[in-house]
């Protein structure tokens, strides 16, 4: 007998691990295999974990963003199935109780300013003037974001990005 997973069965599931493990203080790790197969730079930024957050709120919005990995791009979309790049950050930062704006351009003027030098997992990172793009800082050097149609959410390097304009702490 073969058993189909559907893709909200596997959302429940998601879900429940997601809080299950949040709870515990574990911070998720992503997998090579949610990264680009086709794409060397990919694979290498999702290598290495990413490092523990300062504190359970942002580990919680680390745990939740990671969670999306390999979610659908869908301009305007705030899941849960589906993410743009601020809709992703809305959304995981509000099951860590954190209300946020919705925008990227809104998302870049919340909470307090941070250095590239002193970015800690769960900052908001930003890209290109006037802001238009936004991810989630994860450690070493990594972010997740919602990146354009046709991509899914994934990891990346945070220096393979164009046009960085800034960071901000929200918790």
């Amino acid at each position: 007998m073969t058993t189909t997973r559907t893709p909200s069965a596997r959302r429940t599931f998601r879900g429940i691990a997601v809080a299950a493990i949040a709870g515990a203080g574990i911070a998720l790790t992503p997998l090579p295999a949610s990264a680009d197969a086709g794409d060397p730079a990919a694979t290498a930024a999702v290598a290495a974990a990413p490092a523990a957050a300062p504190n359970g709120t942002a580990q919680a919005a680390v745990d939740t963003a990671l969670a999306q990995v390999g979610d659908r791009y869908v301009y305007g979309a705030t899941g849960p199935n589906s993410f743009d790049c601020s809709g992703l950050t809305s959304f995981s930062y509000k099951a860590a109780g954190v209300s946020i704006p919705r925008t990227s351009r809104a998302q870049s003027t919340f909470g307090a300013a941070v250095g590239k030098g002193d970015l800690r997992p769960g900052d908001l990172v930003f890209f290109y003037s006037p802001v238009s793009h936004v991810g989630m800082y994860i450690g070493n050097g990594q972010m997740v974001h919602a990146s354009t149609a046709g991509k899914p959410v994934a990891v990346v390097n945070l220096d393979s990005m164009p046009s960085y304009a800034g960071a901000r702490r929200v918790a």
